[in-house]
């Protein structure tokens, strides 16, 4: 089974990796011909349109796992009648995006309002959720190789196009609007032939209202808990721009920021990896074998974060020419190690998803979200937008590990997760790694080398008690 995590996981997050490492190795070249104030346009209209992604779905990716696990005779006839669903209700979506980027749009951008509306609003009113439902059903079949390729190959290609509109069209901002654009509708046809004409998944219009209604019931409740991510990740660099905090200052956040979505993407990949996995554990009332799933996972991601960071400051002025953007390594430390939460968040939350215990989730996501939202408001204007990070830490270690005490938890499950301890781990790699990040290259390999070994050990030792 753990062959299998690490396989999956390794599939699923190596394909965006591959990308990542294209990108990295791209950003010389496309640095050169960016500035402060595109990383704070691409910031911004990104923070505000991801505020409203969380009602494309309606939160109905949690009724698609659940019925193919507890329905498995009828859950494709459900699945079509969601799809044909989202299809109509995607036409609403795509109006409230475009009414949204309209109004927020930097007076920096002003003069391409239209064309960013169009790039952003046309793939969701040809293509729905195509991705979402054929993604879903590759991840609960476990072939994670159909998503990966795709991952991966339309990832390369976004990295190929920003190169030609940014460095040789001289586009700006506008590159990574157009290359998202192309390579996004792309990738929706690569899912939508498969699952419309070889596995039969073709929308169905003329849907249940009862059975819809049903599903809106279960899901409605997991949209404030998907809303969270938005107030996580993105909700600051738009309350910069509500507390006037300079595009510049914006465009260097976002740009440190870049750092964590590296591990966000690959928190996603062991996500998708390790929820059948956990699901089939839950199905058969093994909570120990699930902790010690999760427990492998927190180490790996420890231990991982924590390289990642005391080599940050290499990786930042390695890979970037403009040293304004290339100073930022300390906050991509902060935002980075924030990220190595999701391991034990998915020891509480996919628990509570299988038992489908929505209204708990919302309460836990949410007040994260709210708590990062409050902290900048109250302690920006105090202490500049870099305090931003520090709150985005805080509110994942409250989002990562307040399943674990709640009385619900301590009902349905029988295994101990010890939080406290993680949590104290969790800081103390934070601070020591602030620490070695500005040490010299041997002392940082082998503090590496040392980490990786330790981390190597625990692992067997879990595997040999799992196999007991």
């Amino acid at each position: 089974m753990i062959k299998k995590l690490f396989s999956h996981s390794a599939i699923y997050g190596l394909a965006p990796q591959i990308t990542s490492v294209a990108s990295f190795l791209s950003l010389p070249l496309i640095t050169t011909h960016l500035t402060s104030i595109d990383f704070g346009v691409s910031g911004v209209l990104t923070a505000y349109t991801s505020a409203v992604s969380v009602f494309s779905t309606l939160g109905l990716r949690l009724v698609l796992v659940n019925s193919y696990f507890k329905m498995p005779s009828q859950y494709k006839w459900l699945w079509r009648q969601i799809y044909g669903f989202l299809s109509i209700w995607n036409l609403f979506y795509a109006l409230l995006l475009s009414i949204l980027i309209y109004l927020v749009i930097p007076s920096e951008a002003i003069q391409n309002k239209w064309i960013i509306i169009f790039l952003n609003v046309l793939p969701l009113v040809f293509f729905s959720q195509t991705i979402t439902i054929c993604s879903t059903y590759y991840q609960l079949k476990q072939e994670p190789l159909q998503v990966a390729l795709r991952s991966g190959l339309f990832g390369l290609l976004t990295v190929a196009l920003n190169v030609y509109f940014i460095v040789y069209l001289k586009m700006g901002y506008m590159g990574w609007f157009w290359s998202n654009f192309i390579s996004g509708i792309l990738n929706n046809l690569s899912y939508f032939l498969p699952l419309n004409f070889i596995l039969g998944f073709s929308p169905i219009f003329n849907f249940k209202w009862r059975l819809i209604k049903n599903s809106l019931k279960t899901s409605i409740p997991i949209i404030p808990h998907y809303y969270s991510s938005y107030l996580l990740n993105n909700s600051d660099k738009a309350l910069m721009k509500v507390l006037s905090i300079d595009l510049v200052s914006i465009g260097r956040y976002n740009f440190a920021y870049m750092a964590g979505l590296f591990m966000n993407s690959i928190g996603m990949a062991s996500g998708m990896a390790v929820s059948p996995i956990l699901n089939q554990y839950y199905k058969n009332k093994d909570d120990e074998s699930a902790k010690n799933l999760v427990f492998i996972l927190q180490i790996s991601f420890l231990i991982f974060s924590f390289i990642i960071s005391i080599w940050l400051k290499e990786i930042f002025q390695f890979s970037i020419s403009n040293q304004e953007l290339a100073n930022t390594y300390n906050l991509g430390i902060v935002i980075v190690m924030a990220y190595s939460y999701r391991p034990m968040y998915f020891g509480s939350v996919n628990k509570f998803f299988y038992m489908e215990l929505t209204g708990l989730i919302w309460k836990i996501t949410l007040t994260a979200g709210l708590l990062n939202v409050i902290l900048n408001l109250l302690l920006i204007p105090f202490f500049g937008f870099e305090i931003a990070a520090l709150n985005t830490f805080i509110a994942y270690v409250y989002m990562g590990y307040a399943g674990f005490f709640s009385k619900q938890f301590k009902k349905i499950n029988t295994a101990k997760y010890y939080p406290e301890f993680w949590i104290i781990c969790k800081v103390f790699f934070l601070l020591l790694a602030y620490v070695i990040v500005e040490l010299n290259y041997s002392i940082k390999i082998g503090i590496s080398a040392f980490l990786v070994i330790i981390g190597y050990c625990a692992i067997k030792r879990i595997d040999i008690l799992m196999k007991r």
